[in-house]
């Protein structure tokens, strides 16, 4: 398919939901009877958000993809630990150095190891490559058909929908062989990037009312190359730009199989469905603000910080800021810093002090060392903060998401896809659990929810 430029036209202007009466008295209805006393749940001793009461996870599965280590239980108490990501047993500052040292891009090399448990040699990795470049263009049709004729505001809805689409246009579909699911699994790793992107540039047309750009993928060039070129009007892109969004993207492309999204991928996956299915729903996962969101947020709150304090070098002025913050009297309200924090990582997130050191070079590019150094400053302060306000010992530190939208940003990468950039990378990792999960897995996961619903009688029409 020839690249396709249109002009800017009048764009769809969303409808909103209709102040309907009824719907109002459906929906207060629906939260009077679907509200559970909190007290039950410790009645019942239910692990909510299967986190057990000292915060850990609940143990639901064993994996062999990837490993986010953050503490150490001693005589049953946590305690901090330095944070350490491994894929496939491998520490990830030994495999950014290994292929960073060798100059060349390491998200394909890092989607070969999850998928297949090894690194590959050279003959393989070159092989690998090949073909997700060959796998990279869309079915006939596809574009035109599933992606520009019906435009989502959301970018990964419309992700979502271009792989449910990918099943009418797979000859065997509901083929389980493991050489078919790696078949689907390698297509979807290769046309993530393509999805995001003319999602994205459908979005910006027929919602915003900008110009249309629709670019051929270039076979030849690494996933990170070919998304830039992607969303660019221009295709053009630096080598540093480059360098830095393949290492956001390896360092996102898995963690551990307990995550929300990669969780759901095994749920869905066990009840022996097809992989796009499966990979569908990871991605409504994702979508989730809980979950794929973070870093947004991290930049809606730095912008808030740039706006309210004067000097952006005084540790005092953004201390008392972040105070406020904290004290739910200043940003949204909510008393988060967002980007502080993680569910496993206390001491440290190693992937924060990866992408940190590759952002300062950008910057120093981009003449944005202020704002790096504003970043730095935040994450500093933050913890001694957070241990002050909230009168608690708990370790927190900023996790990856502090620093990534800071980076996507740096690289004129527009905030609708931030999360789509998330799922690109992820869907290496998803596809590795979806393998290991049809292979090892065995058994529907089915958890207990326990009925706390008093017992009602049938009332007849005539007597409600």
């Amino acid at each position: 398919m020839a690249d396709i430029i249109k002009p800017d036209i009048e764009g769809i202007v969303p409808e909103r939901t209709p102040k309907d009466p009824f719907l109002t008295e459906l929906s207060m209805l629906a939260r009077q009877n679907n509200k559970i006393p909190s007290y039950l749940y410790e009645q019942f001793i239910v692990k909510r958000g299967l986190r057990n009461a000292d915060g850990t996870g609940v143990l639901a599965g064993l994996t062999e993809v990837g490993d986010v280590h953050g503490y150490i239980l001693n005589e049953g108490e946590k305690e901090a630990i330095e944070g350490r990501l491994r894929y496939r047993g491998m520490e990830i500052e030994d495999l950014v150095a290994g292929f960073q040292k060798e100059k060349r891009h390491g998200f394909e090399e890092t989607a070969y190891l999850l998928l297949f448990g090894e690194l590959p040699r050279k003959r393989e990795l070159g092989k690998f490559c090949k073909l997700l470049g060959e796998k990279r263009n869309l079915p006939e049709g596809f574009t035109e058909n599933m992606i520009l004729k019906s435009p989502s505001s959301n970018v990964m809805n419309k992700l979502a929908r271009s792989v449910l689409a990918l099943y009418s246009y797979d000859k065997t579909p509901e083929d389980r062989s493991m050489r078919n699911i790696l078949r689907q699994c390698m297509g979807l790793i290769a046309r993530f990037p393509i999805f995001a992107a003319y999602g994205y540039q459908a979005k910006r047309h027929y919602h915003d009312r900008r110009s249309l750009y629709i670019h051929t993928p270039d076979e030849k060039l690494s996933t990170a190359e070919n998304f830039l070129r992607l969303i660019r009007a221009d295709k053009s892109f630096t080598k540093t730009e480059a360098n830095l969004l393949d290492l956001c993207l390896v360092l996102h492309a898995e963690h551990g199989g307990g995550n929300n999204s990669t969780f759901t991928s095994h749920v869905v996956t066990s009840s022996d469905t097809d992989v796009y299915s499966a990979v569908a729903a990871a991605i409504g996962s994702l979508k989730g603000s809980r979950h794929g969101g973070a870093n947004i947020q991290v930049i809606a709150m730095m912008d808030d910080i740039k706006r309210n304090v004067k000097n952006y070098e005084s540790e005092n002025q953004i201390a008392d800021y972040l105070a406020k913050i904290l004290k739910k009297e200043a940003f949204d309200g909510t008393g988060l810093i967002y980007g502080l924090g993680h569910a496993v990582y206390t001491l440290s997130d190693p992937r924060t002090a990866l992408i940190k050191k590759q952002a300062a070079k950008l910057a120093r590019e981009k003449d944005l060392e202020w704002e790096l150094n504003l970043y730095t400053l935040v994450e500093r302060l933050s913890p001694e903060v957070f241990q002050k306000i909230k009168k608690s010992d708990k370790k927190v530190c900023p996790n990856v998401d502090f620093y990534s939208g800071f980076v996507y940003r740096m690289l004129g990468i527009p905030t609708d896809l931030y999360t789509p950039i998330f799922a690109v990378a992820r869907i290496a990792g998803w596809c590795a659990h979806i393998i290991e999960e049809t292979i090892s897995g065995g058994r529907i996961i089915r958890p207990a929810y326990k009925n706390v619903s008093p017992k009602k009688e049938y009332i007849p029409m005539s007597k409600r």
